[in-house]
């Protein structure tokens, strides 16, 4: 009986080295293209460094800066103020086109609405802020149709104007993220047992019990992706805003992603903007954590 055991052990020891060398070429990846330059980032942010000459070790004071001067700490309020627009709209505007898709799943109006709200994802996001900076200029599609409809008042330069510049931002970005929600929260309703809104039906329920009570919360764990994602995006948002912005008017539209960006190239602050970088990194970990964890379902 030994020898049987010894040889099953073997196999099994065999098949474990096996499934590492499988793993072993994605895990050298992720080492050399995502730790190691983490590991660098927060090495840098502890030295004072214009990228070209010798450093000097200053500790933590760069991420003093970062939590003490107001550019820096406006950057980061913005980027929350972006997860309005970037995650709440597009989850709840999505969960309403979702389920309105769903109950005409079988007519070709459905089809039609799911290409046209995917198409954000294909478009480049460089190109999305380019034609967004011209459909809202002073001179473009959405002010020449506010006049058309009697609403010349109203019209400015949407992402010029220091009170409307973010929210056209996140407009953008809303638009960007909604397709993306609705396709996975569609997937998901697919997976909800027909049989449940039957029973629901016959039990009275109308379409609005219906949502709430089944479709919500079989959605749990797909809302969650949704909202993780799309609460990255918006913490993390450097190319709609670059394109669209710049971070101006002033620094009414300057997130962090863009800071750094500028700290590290054009103000040669290599320090200052690697503790921002870490701060940024740590703050999206801080915010989708807590999403994972609230919405864990212990049954699956």
């Amino acid at each position: 009986m030994a020898r049987p055991a010894r040889r099953l052990r073997g196999a099994r020891g065999a098949r474990g080295v096996a499934g590492w060398l499988f793993v072993v070429p994605a895990l050298a990846f992720y080492a050399v293209f995502v730790l190691r330059p983490i590991a660098l980032t927060v090495q840098y942010s502890l030295y004072e460094w214009n990228g070209i000459g010798a450093s000097t070790w200053v500790g933590l004071a760069n991420y003093g800066t970062v939590f003490t001067d107001p550019d820096l700490l406006d950057s980061l309020i913005n980027a929350f103020q972006l997860i309005v627009f970037f995650s709440v709209i597009p989850v709840v505007l999505g969960l309403a086109i979702a389920a309105t898709i769903r109950r005409i799943a079988a007519s070709r109006l459905a089809l039609v609405a799911r290409t046209v709200l995917f198409l954000p994802q294909v478009i480049p996001l460089v190109a999305a802020g380019i034609a967004w900076s011209w459909l809202l200029a002073s001179t473009g599609v959405v002010n020449q149709l506010l006049s058309l409809v009697g609403l010349g008042g109203v019209t400015r330069a949407w992402l010029g104007d220091f009170a409307t510049a973010l929210p056209a931002v996140g407009m953008i970005g809303a638009w960007v993220l909604l397709g993306l929600c609705t396709l996975l929260l569609l997937a998901g309703m697919s997976k909800i047992d027909p049989a449940l809104y039957e029973a629901a039906r016959l039990d009275g329920a109308g379409a609005w019990r219906e949502f709430v009570s089944i479709t919500v919360p079989s959605l749990r764990q797909e809302i969650a992706v949704c909202v993780t994602v799309t609460v990255i995006a918006a913490l993390a948002s450097f190319d709609i805003v670059y394109i669209a912005t710049q971070g101006g008017p002033g620094n009414t539209t300057m997130v962090p992603g863009l800071q750094i960006f500028y700290l590290a190239f054009t103000e040669r602050e290599v320090g200052t903007a690697s503790a921002l970088a870490v701060v940024l990194m740590l703050l999206v970990i801080a915010c989708a954590l807590p999403i994972q964890w609230f919405t864990k379902d212990d049954n699956r």
